[in-house]
Parts: structure tokens; sequence; C-alpha cells
């Protein structure tokens, strides 16, 4: 998008109808002022979900799994982007809408999704044991890997979970390739033995990883979290976190230059837009500025999540 399209952008949002003095934000976002400021402070800081059109588009999909019938080959979700781009905030989204609860004919929970992390590294046991603990299923350290991998599958089966959501896929690149296809060989016998979707989010690498196993590159259905560009969705994304910083004065992130600014500062990935504007919310409610500006931005310290390696501690 160009700058003239961006600024179009603004105008059309920026003359939104305001029903209240601090009409930019969200009611909730509007009740915080009233706190003090260590509290308001700490609202900021509290992590909050904003929704966007491809974070809901992925979560559309996600529900669609939710429902799907059981067959013999279950479509499988492979959610890929950089890292701070989302992944997990989609994932732990949809966890929670999923909720597990008590089953209307008293025999016991259900869980509908069940999130764990894979290890570090590619390694069977550690899996079993993640998703056990998960569970709050005793153990013991010693068990063979086959009493825990039935052990899981029996509880799963019995909450009658529907969707395994396994995040950081890519974990299973940091071992040598026999214990890669290992590990694709346990996430492909516990996908046929549950007859349910797994989700699976990582870095690109992730995606190369699952390639090596034509079984499960056919069964993984790719969907990308792109780094974002100038253009009406980012703009509409800094509008939405600006609702939601109980500040005194509006920003207007919406400004080209501005929305630019946090743009290179970002580097494009939404982690970094959030932290980016949470620390510059942050300083002005305690230098008294009340409202984000290019000044602030410029205070705050912040070094490009390129440089950061190069940063002497």
């Amino acid at each position: 998008m160009t700058r003239q399209a961006a600024r179009d952008t603004d105008q059309k949002i920026s003359t939104s109808p305001q029903t209240t003095v601090h009409g930019y934000l969200t009611e909730s976002a509007r009740e915080a002022l009233s706190l003090s400021t260590d509290q308001r402070i700490h609202r900021v800081r509290t992590a909050c979900w904003v929704g966007y059109t491809r974070a809901k588009q992925i979560l559309d999909t996600l529900e669609d799994l939710l429902t799907y019938p059981k067959r013999h080959r279950m479509p499988n979700l492979l959610i890929v982007g950089d890292t701070n781009n989302g992944k997990t905030m989609i994932v732990n989204r949809f966890h929670k809408l999923h909720p597990a609860f008590d089953r209307t004919d008293g025999e016991g929970l259900e869980l509908p999704v069940l999130y764990v992390q894979v290890p570090p590294v590619p390694d069977e046991v550690r899996f079993y044991e993640a998703i056990l603990d998960k569970l709050f299923a005793p153990y013991r350290a010693g068990d063979r890997v086959g009493k825990k991998q039935a052990q899981a599958i029996r509880i799963l089966t019995r909450l009658n979970n529907k969707i395994l959501i396994l995040d950081e896929i890519h974990h299973i690149i940091a071992g040598p390739q026999s214990k890669q296809r290992h590990f694709l060989n346990t996430i492909k016998y516990l996908a046929n033995e549950l007859q349910i979707p797994l989700v699976a989010a990582g870095i690109k690498d992730a995606y190369s990883a699952i390639l090596t196993d034509p079984q499960l590159s056919n069964r993984f259905e790719p969907m990308t979290l792109p780094r974002w560009e100038i253009g009406q969705e980012y703009l509409r994304l800094l509008a939405s976190f600006e609702r939601m910083l109980p500040l005194q004065k509006p920003s207007h992130l919406i400004e080209t230059t501005l929305a630019l600014k946090i743009l290179n500062m970002s580097e494009g990935t939404i982690g970094e837009i959030s932290t980016l504007l949470t620390e510059a919310a942050v300083k002005a409610i305690r230098n008294g500025d009340e409202q984000i500006t290019a000044k602030v931005l410029d205070g705050i310290g912040w070094v490009q999540p390129s440089d950061r390696k190069w940063k002497i501690k």
C-alpha cells in the first residue's frame, strides 16, 4: 500500500464517531483510567487478545476441525510463521475457548482440546510425559515408553479429546534425522490411534521437517502467518491496540508516519508490535505524556529484533 493509501485509511478510521471524551478506548480501557498509576501499568502489561483477519481465519479452521467426524485419515493443520508472530497466541486462544467441562451424563470430564509443547529435543518418552503432565496423570519416570503411551491414549480417549495441539513443533529438528523420523512416527501413530486432528505450530523449519515424511506432509495443511506490512489490515491492528491501551489522550497510531515507525521498529511481527506499544504506553503513563508519540517511542531504549544478538549487555 502506498503512503497516500495509508493516509486515506488513516482518515477513514480517525473520523469514526466518538460517543464520550475517551471514545477512542474500549469500555474496559476507559474504566482503567480511574486506576492508580501502578494499577494502570499492570493493566497495560496484562496480555490481551487482539483479533485480526488471518487469526480469525485460522480460528475458524480450528473450529471446523473440532467437529470433524472420526475417520482413518484425519486432517491436520500446521500453523507456520516467524518467531513472535502470533502462532502461540492463536492456539492458546483456541485452547482457552474450549476448556474442560463436566459431561452431562455425570461420567466425569470432557477435554475437547489438549495443548502441549513439543520437548526441546525429539524424544518420545518426554513427549508422552508432557502429555501426562498436562492431564495431571501420575506415572513413574522409569516406566517403559509403551506404558506411558498406552496411558496417554487411554486417558485422552476417555476424556473424548478432539484436538491435540503441538506447539513449538520445530523442536523436532534439534535431533539427528533418525530421532526426527522416530518422533514423526510417534506423532503419526498417536493421530491414527486417537483418530483426531493434530494442530502443529512452529517456525518455517517445522514445515521442512514434516515434509520429510510423505504421509504426514499429505495430512498437514499449512497456514502461514506472514510479517505485517503497511496496509489497511495493519492500520486496523494498530487501531485495535490503541483502543485497549488506557491512556488519557489518543495516540493516533494509524497516522502514516507513526504507523511506519512502529512497523520499522518491530520488524513486522505482532509480538514485537505488542511489546513495543506496551513499553511505550508504560512510559507515556509514567512521564505524564498520556499518549504514544514518536518521541516516546524513541525514549524507551528499544532495540530492533535483528540487532539484539549484537547488543552488548
